[in-house]
């Protein structure tokens, strides 16, 4: 009995120590994060308010207990935590996604509302905040305001993937022949292997024959953008590449033709990583692998799988190629000017 008394004392003594020093918050954490991998958030919740009883003030901690009791569905304790948050001047872009969060869960829109434009009057440049708001406003059927929220993401935050994967969806059926595939092609290159990656693949085949379905491309486009107005009236000037239909081949050739054109007559006005990567593409003679890459598997998967087997090495090249670069957007290549009713 004295022996198991006194292995109770030194455990509860090392438990305390354990959350008594500061430095071991991180581990408090890494505890925390591993029983909310598990699903076990009431453990997660346990250890946390533990750690804050010594750490009161530590953000991190308090962000992660109230994501915690979000997983858990306990909304009332997760925004009692999380709300407090919004007012400290330490509070960075997660903190605001976690308190987002939990007001859509609670359908507190006005709450989230004003939130996420605290947020993005302190965080003008975080795509994320942008695309979520967005995303708030389209479940509100917002969706003029929520497309706004994705372009101004877009030209703030170029290289955030999730304003173009919903802006393209949003231009996909909407009358628009530009944004649609513009935007869905940068987010295939930024998001290349996921599965809203395929999501988008689809969408961009389609996109392709939407375009070339009329005589007219230009036919009730916006024609006052200028940008918008390059690209479709190089699509109308090359559209003999696919008189006998939509496929990777065809689209490869107009894709191609389009490119020469474009860095004939517009590279320098509208410089744009998309039509460089094309262009390196081509010089590197990977701009069949890469259109193979992006509409073969959608179009034909027996055909495209076919196409591997035939082009094994050009196959390998361009996919050790896409999975060791980064597409990175500059700053300044937003051609988006006019704004979206």
């Amino acid at each position: 009995m004295k022996k198991l008394s006194f292995l109770f004392v030194v455990t509860t003594l090392f438990t305390s120590a354990i959350f008594a020093q500061a430095p071991q918050n991180k581990s408090a954490q890494e505890t925390a994060k591993a029983y909310v991998r598990d699903g076990d958030y009431n453990n997660a919740i346990i250890v946390l308010n533990k750690a804050l009883q010594t750490q009161p003030d530590n953000l991190e901690l308090q962000k992660d207990l109230a994501f915690a009791y979000y997983l858990k569905k306990d909304f009332a304790s997760a925004v009692q935590t999380a709300k407090p948050l919004a007012d400290r001047a330490d509070a960075d872009v997660p903190t605001f996604q976690v308190i987002g969060l939990i007001y859509k869960a609670l359908e507190e829109t006005k709450e989230a509302e004003k939130l996420y434009r605290i947020a993005l009057k302190k965080f003008p440049s975080s795509g994320v905040l942008y695309n979520e708001y967005g995303e708030m406003l389209w479940a509100k059927k917002n969706f003029g305001d929520a497309v706004k929220q994705w372009e101004k993401g877009i030209q703030e935050d170029p290289n955030n993937s999730g304003n173009y994967y919903n802006a393209a969806k949003y231009y996909y059926f909407s009358p628009d022949k530009t944004w649609g595939l513009i935007y869905g092609e940068m987010f295939v290159n930024i998001e290349s292997f996921s599965a809203r990656t395929a999501e988008i693949k689809t969408m961009l085949l389609d996109g392709y024959k939407k375009v070339f379905s009329g005589n007219d491309i230009l036919k009730n486009q916006d024609t006052k953008n200028p940008f918008s107005s390059a690209f479709l009236s190089l699509m109308q000037k090359n559209n003999s590449a696919v008189a006998g239909g939509i496929n990777p081949e065809t689209l490869t050739t107009l894709r191609a033709r389009f490119t020469l054109d474009w860095f004939e007559k517009y590279a320098t006005k509208f410089p744009h990583r998309l039509f460089d990567h094309h262009h390196q593409m081509i010089q590197l003679g990977m701009f069949d692998a890469y259109n193979q890459w992006l509409f073969g598997a959608t179009a034909n998967p027996t055909a495209y799988q076919k196409w591997v087997t035939d082009h094994s090495s050009a196959n390998d090249e361009f996919v050790r190629l896409q999975k060791s670069r980064v597409f990175k957007i500059p700053a300044g290549q937003y051609y988006q000017t006019v704004s979206r009713k």
